[in-house]
């Protein structure tokens, strides 16, 4: 990470095959998120729709150019971090990603919190610790996510990363 100026500690990207929890769980995953990502662009006023199916979502990426899989394995060690960024690697993203913590805080490691910053327009950022505990998935916007505001929705930036 710190050679490509993302934070310290150590990634890896799985690649095909993945291992089957993996391969199960992405198109469970995307089942359950596909409604809430076709509202937001809706209400954002984006002209993209999500198929109901991961496979169909998969052939799109993948007929366009994308295709190395994006699941990847985090590991943090003493005073590590993650860098707040966006995850996005070309021209189809699904603006909700998974991150699902495999350790338990308070035994295994301190810190590593993490991290969601909203970046709302003509406004201060707005920063968010998710509270996780061993298996715990937080679920959150990609990119950005629409906001109900006093004249009507808006769009929100949001940015993620993990503290020290």
């Amino acid at each position: 990470m710190g050679r490509h100026g993302f934070g310290r500690g150590e990634y890896k990207y799985f690649s095909y095959p993945l291992p089957d929890l993996i391969a199960e769980l992405r198109p469970a995953l995307y089942a359950r998120l596909t409604a809430t990502a076709n509202r937001w662009n809706q209400t954002m006023g984006i002209e993209i729709s999500y198929p109901p199916s991961h496979t169909a979502f998969l052939k799109r990426c993948h007929d366009a150019g994308q295709t190395r899989p994006t699941p990847l394995l985090l590991q943090y060690g003493d005073g590590d971090y993650n860098c707040l960024h966006q995850d996005l690697y070309g021209e189809h993203v699904f603006p909700i990603q998974v991150a699902i913590l495999l350790s338990q805080p308070g035994r295994d490691f301190t810190g590593g919190e993490f991290v969601l910053t909203e970046q709302r327009p003509r406004m201060q950022s707005r920063p968010e610790v998710v509270p996780l505990t061993k298996g715990d998935a937080v679920a959150f916007a990609v990119h950005h996510r629409p906001v109900q505001g006093t004249r009507g929705p808006y769009r929100v930036n949001l940015r993620h990363g993990v503290s020290r």
